[in-house]
């Protein structure tokens, strides 16, 4: 997750008012990036877009999303159908939305191809990268990152995926690349391009990556959910948490 580095949020755990639910949360809004609940799981992006506005006057936060969709008894067509309605009141979001008793995996986006509108559709079985663009977009990070991931899958392919291990391995990444979307400057665009975006300065807000989660969900439905988040204060902490998932 990235975003400017001074918003509050909370690290991973079960939320006070909700055990049901697992995740971080933002302190701001009150909404989350990624979580997950008895049988579900959600998460989302923001969409960069040509105006780099880190405090977006929106009417409503996009956090809101996979939190409503937890908190719902909606299946993931369903809930996809009721905020078909009023997804253009939010930014520029990617959301993924997991139902794990049917299996079902639907993707849903306010900026397809970068143009307004939305689309929805399942996630088939296999490798996927989400980023701040499309689902599988052809971004260079989101390339070698999908290039390293089958490298882990391929490695861990009889045994139980150490999700520490590989989110260190997989996200921790600040390598940078030449070729670039040109969605902002060629100097932003440089510094946003690599996986793990080290802390830096853009119209007097620091932007970077908040935090680094990997989540596991194994075939006899153990959740395993680890995150590297970084703290009001300033320090990075680390929590792993194991549950049923459904």
């Amino acid at each position: 997750m990235g975003d400017g580095t001074v918003r509050p949020t909370k690290a991973l755990g079960r939320w006070e008012e909700d055990g049901e639910i697992v995740g971080g949360r933002d302190c701001v809004a009150g909404g989350t990036w990624l979580g997950c609940t008895k049988g579900k799981i959600a998460f989302l992006t923001n969409v960069r877009e040509k105006e780099l506005n880190l405090s977006s006057s929106q009417s409503k936060s996009r956090g809101e999303l996979p939190l409503r969709f937890l908190k719902s008894n909606k299946s993931p067509h369903d809930f996809a159908e009721e905020l078909m309605g009023e997804a253009e009141l939010f930014g520029g979001f990617n959301l993924v939305v997991v139902d794990l008793c049917s299996m079902t995996v639907l993707y849903m986006t306010n900026r397809p191809q970068g143009r307004g509108g939305v689309l929805v559709t399942e996630v088939s079985p296999g490798i996927h990268v989400l980023t701040n663009a499309t689902l599988d977009s052809p971004w260079p990070k989101a390339q070698r990152l999908q290039k390293k991931f089958k490298l882990v899958l391929d490695e861990y392919s009889e045994s139980e995926i150490p999700v520490e291990s590989v989110a260190k391995e997989l996200m921790i990444d600040t390598t940078k690349d030449a070729e670039l979307p040109g969605v902002y400057s060629p100097e932003l665009e440089f510094h946003l391009s690599s996986i793990f975006v080290e802390a830096y300065t853009s119209k007097g807000v620091c932007y970077g990556t908040r935090s680094t989660s990997a989540l596991a969900v194994d075939n006899c439905s153990e959740v395993k959910f680890y995150e590297r988040s970084l703290m009001n204060g300033g320090s990075w902490e680390e929590r792993t948490m194991s549950f049923k998932a459904v």
